[in-house]
């Protein structure tokens, strides 16, 4: 069910690979996302067991219809679970101990933020467009409104800069404005290295990053968009802060 699951201070992270979920093949096991095909009480049962692993009810779960920006949804102690609909955002923060974050993905990069000692936690999904607007900075400005001081962000598996092929246009595009994500494919093509360039804007931010990467493309337990196609399920990053 993880493929990473850490316990950093009072949160805890993961990222769950294909296995321990309810999903029929081509989209078994775990498939966290919304393909076209798979069940819709499929998805809702492996989302269950996710939120039994963190010793929470289904309905704790808290996530976003991600449209590839940089809007990140603050998750209030107020706010009345299950939150509904989906708000349509990239990422979340929040100080409470009773949801679990939630963002998914099947090659964009997916990254879990925390600040165990003041409380606050964050997750993001951080595509190529993503890097680009600056969703990941824009999660470490949100949990510094929330009182954020020192954040560990790790980042989880991605489509890496050896597979990620891209036009050579689009790599100057966004290597303009983020210059560390300039790469190349390991068959010499023009590439986005998402991770080095999210590494990048966190350094800038004084964030301390553990890389805790692997590639989805050359990665079979993970679900890939670029290697599956329409087929593929989603993969998810998940942090809950302890009491």
């Amino acid at each position: 069910m993880f493929g990473y699951d850490e316990v950093l201070g009072s949160a805890r992270l993961a990222f769950t690979d294909r296995y321990g979920g309810a999903s029929l093949p081509p989209y078994g096991e775990l498939n966290l996302g919304s393909a076209a095909g798979d069940e819709a009480e499929a998805i809702a049962e492996n989302f269950r067991r996710v939120a039994a692993a963190f010793d929470l009810p289904p309905e704790a779960v808290v996530r976003v219809s991600q449209v590839h920006g940089r809007d990140v949804h603050v998750v209030r102690p107020d706010d009345e679970l299950p939150v509904s609909p989906n708000p349509k955002a990239d990422a979340l923060v929040t100080t409470r101990t009773d949801v679990l974050l939630a963002v998914r993905a099947a090659d964009c990069l997916p990254v879990l933020l925390a600040d165990p000692v003041n409380g606050v936690i964050g997750a993001a999904h951080s595509g190529r467009r993503g890097l680009y607007a600056g969703v990941v900075p824009a999660t470490v400005d949100a949990m510094r409104g929330l009182g954020a001081e020192s954040i560990t962000a790790v980042l989880g598996p991605y489509a890496c800069g050896r597979c990620y092929e891209v036009p050579a246009e689009m790599r100057a595009e966004v290597a303009e404005r983020v210059p560390a994500s300039y790469a190349e494919t390991s068959w010499g093509t023009p590439s986005i290295d998402v991770a080095a360039g999210v590494t990048a804007q966190l350094a800038e931010l004084g964030v301390e990053v553990v890389d805790r990467t692997r590639c989805t493309i050359e990665s079979e337990d993970l679900y890939s968009y670029r290697r599956e196609g329409q087929v593929s399920g989603r993969l998810a990053g998940l942090i809950r802060l302890g009491e």
